[in-house]
C-alpha cells in the first residue's frame, strides 16, 4: 500500500486546461524538476542487474559486451585469409607448398560459393515464398493480437471515462450543494450580525433603564427575528439532510 500512487486527475471532467498560464506553469515546473535534478554517472547502479539468461548471452556476446564496458576499439575484420600472396622465400620448396596450399583453398571456397549460387537459382524461388507464407502467417497473428490489445485498451477508456462521468455528476451536485450551503450560512452570518448590531443599538443604558420603560415593549419584536433565524437554521438543515440522502440513493 505505501507503493501506491494515488491519481487524482480527472481527464475527461477536468476543466481549465486550455486556460491562459496553465500551460506555462505547467513546463515552468517541468524545467525547474529538470534543473534541480542532477544525474549521476550511472543513476541505475541502485538495481539489481539485468538478468538476460545464459541461454541468451553467447560468448561472442560477452566478449562484445566487455569490450563496450572496457571502451575499446572494434578489431578490424582480417582480410587474409582471402588473399593469395606469393613466397616470401622464392627459393624455399616449403614456402611454395603453403602458397600452394592457399590457392587451393581459395579455390575451393570459390567453387562452392558457385554450388551455393546454383541452389539459390535451382530452390531460392520456392524457398522465399515459403518464407512469405510463414512470415505472413506470423504477420496475421500479431496483427489479430494488436487489434485485441487495441480493443482491451479501448474498453479501458470508455470504462474509464464513464466512472469519470458519473463522479463527474456526483462532484458537481456536491459543489453545487456545498455552494447553496455556504451561501446560506454567509446569509444567516450576515442576519446574525446585522441582528446583533440592531440589539447593540436598541439595548437600553444601565443609567436609563428607570427612566425608559418602552424599550421593554421592543423585544417581543426582537424574539420575533431571532424565531425567524432559528427557523431559517431548521430549514438549511432539513435542506442538507434531504440532500445527503438524495446523493445516498444515487449512489
Amino acid at each position: 500500500m505505501a507503493n501506491e500512487v494515488l491519481v487524482d486527475a480527472l481527464p475527461y471532467i477536468d476543466q481549465g486546461y486550455d486556460e491562459p498560464g496553465v500551460r506555462e506553469a505547467a513546463i515552468a515546473m517541468v524545467e525547474e524538476e529538470c534543473r534541480r535534478y542532477r544525474p549521476t554517472k550511472n543513476y541505475l547502479e541502485h538495481l539489481p542487474p539485468l538478468n538476460t539468461g545464459s541461454a541468451f548471452e553467447t560468448d561472442l556476446m560477452k566478449n562484445e559486451f566487455e569490450r563496450l564496458a572496457n571502451r575499446l576499439p572494434l578489431e578490424p575484420l582480417s582480410m587474409k585469409r582471402y588473399e593469395l600472396p606469393p613466397p616470401v622465400k622464392m627459393g624455399e620448396v616449403s614456402a611454395w607448398n603453403d602458397s600452394v596450399e592457399n590457392s587451393m583453398a581459395q579455390l575451393e571456397h570459390q567453387n562452392i560459393r558457385a554450388i551455393n549460387l546454383n541452389l539459390m537459382l535451382e530452390y531460392g524461388c520456392e524457398s522465399w515464398k515459403s518464407s512469405l507464407e510463414t512470415f505472413t502467417a506470423i504477420q496475421a497473428k500479431h496483427q489479430e493480437r494488436l487489434q485485441a490489445l487495441k480493443k482491451e485498451i479501448q474498453d479501458v477508456n470508455w470504462e474509464r471515462k464513464e466512472k469519470q462521468l458519473k463522479a463527474g455528476e456526483k462532484l458537481k451536485q456536491l459543489e453545487a450543494q456545498w455552494v447553496h450551503l455556504v451561501s446560506k450560512n454567509y446569509e444567516i452570518e450576515q442576519a446574525c450580525a446585522k441582528l446583533e448590531e440592531e440589539i447593540h443599538r436598541k439595548k437600553p443604558k444601565k443609567d436609563d433603564e428607570a427612566t425608559e420603560p418602552t424599550e421593554d415593549a421592543q423585544l417581543p419584536e426582537e424574539d420575533a427575528h431571532m424565531k425567524d433565524v432559528e427557523e431559517e437554521e431548521r430549514e438549511n438543515e432539513r435542506e442538507e439532510e434531504e440532500g445527503n440522502a438524495d446523493i445516498e440513493r444515487q449512489e
